[in-house]
């Protein structure tokens, strides 16, 4: 039954298994939806045309908070209600106004709206790339003049560092973008499920990425060998001598013995630690949670690590209840130390993999241990089952070679 709309009736609106409405008894069309993930958005409801044949039409005024308080949303549907009584069709004039937006609007909505399901990582550097490479090459265009040939154009001068910027953010920090082939193909990507939220949006009606060829994507695809492992171990050894922080050294140890990534070791907590059964029993992750197997020499890291009292994170940082995030500084002296200047701390984790699979372990099994729930993420190391074929090749070969030659002695 309708009531009137309070700041304290929205504010004790939960959500439910599905969306709802909750309509003012006041102003007739005027209400509020609650969907189940929990927004809350002001709407009005009104008929175009007179009788009740005629067609309705739902307006969206704004989410509830700031700027849109119930008082500021009731007096913006009273106005709405107004121009429908005279004839008028908000609704599809808003409709209309939003099909010629600019790249750089659907950007800022896409971000609001469109990225529920990633991570707040994956977010931030969808943000980066809006920032630093679509805005300024594709911003000012209306999203349904753009086309493949604009994409084309796009990938090229991404690739060629058109964008390219050395840019100070705060007091010590500093951006720097240099493009490349990696940079465009991974932006058109982004760009791709842009453009497929602006359908979802009634928008547009085609992608202009379809179709659209890019670089081949070769993140990642850097290993160590079995010398540069070695140099790598001395290289920690050493800076535990010469007083380079033990939290990071660990850090850099775990990323070797179990193929996590970086985030999931910072801010790794006790309680996820499950020593009696040689588990860490992350509670969230990339992919959600997930239970990574440790190593007689992860076990043995964990176990050296002295629990600080007051903080649940295995690696506190120094100063606050957060966890420690110098990492990557003490990995540029280490990879210097060891002379693998070009080696990225995400390579540790394909590296883990590269020795998984010379060490005959499957696809689904590699992807388990990295916790890829798609399996087309494990098939980027498929090509290096080429070593151990080759191995057993070789051996097979000699064992041939063997028999043969036995037999040409008994002749």
């Amino acid at each position: 039954m309708p009531n009137k709309l309070t700041k304290s009736v929205v504010d004790h609106a939960h959500p439910a298994d599905r969306d709802y409405f909750l309509w003012d008894s006041d102003l007739k069309g005027f209400g509020i939806k609650i969907s189940k993930g929990g927004r809350k958005t002001y709407v009005c409801k009104y008929r175009v045309g007179a009788g009740r044949s005629a067609p309705t039409r739902r307006y969206t005024i704004g989410a509830h908070g700031s700027p849109w308080t119930v008082d500021q949303a009731r007096a913006e549907a009273r106005r709405i209600l107004g121009r429908a009584a005279n004839g008028e069709d908000p609704a599809q004039e808003k409709q209309d106004e939003k099909k010629q937006i600019t790249v750089t609007q659907l950007c800022d909505l896409y971000l609001e709206h469109g990225t529920g399901t990633k991570k707040p990582s994956t977010v931030a550097t969808d943000r980066g790339r809006i920032k630093r490479h679509i805005k300024p090459l594709l911003g000012k265009k209306k999203v349904r003049d753009v086309t493949r040939a604009d994409i084309k154009r796009f990938l090229q001068d991404v690739s060629n560092g058109k964008t390219s910027a050395d840019v100070k953010t705060g007091l010590r920090g500093r951006a720097i973008v240099r493009g490349g082939k990696g940079a465009a193909t991974r932006t058109v990507g982004l760009l791709g499920g842009i453009f497929s939220y602006a359908i979802d949006c009634g928008l547009i009606e085609t992608n202009p990425v379809h179709g659209v060829k890019r670089f081949p994507d070769r993140k990642g695809e850097r290993y160590l060998n079995q010398n540069e492992l070695v140099r790598l171990g001395q290289a920690l050894q050493l800076g535990l001598v010469t007083g380079i922080n033990p939290q990071a050294i660990a850090i850099l140890k775990l990323l070797m013995f179990t193929g996590m990534r970086k985030r999931e070791i910072e801010t790794l907590r006790w309680s996820e630690v499950d020593s009696d059964r040689g588990y860490l029993r992350l509670e969230d992750s990339k992919t959600g949670q997930k239970s990574v197997p440790l190593s007689a020499p992860a076990r043995q890291v964990i176990s050296e690590i002295p629990a600080l009292e007051g903080s649940t994170f295995v690696f506190p940082a120094f100063r606050g209840n957060g966890f420690y995030e110098g990492t990557p500084k003490v990995w540029k002296k280490i990879r210097k130390m060891a002379g693998i200047e070009d080696v990225r701390l995400h390579d540790l984790r394909h590296s883990f993999a590269s020795v998984a699979v010379s060490g005959g372990a499957s696809l689904p099994l590699i992807g388990s241990l990295l916790g890829h729930k798609d399996v087309a993420t494990t098939h980027r190391y498929a090509h290096l089952y080429d070593d151990p074929v080759r191995a057993a090749s070789e051996a097979v070969g000699a064992q041939l070679d063997a028999f043969m030659a036995v037999a040409a002695v008994r002749k």
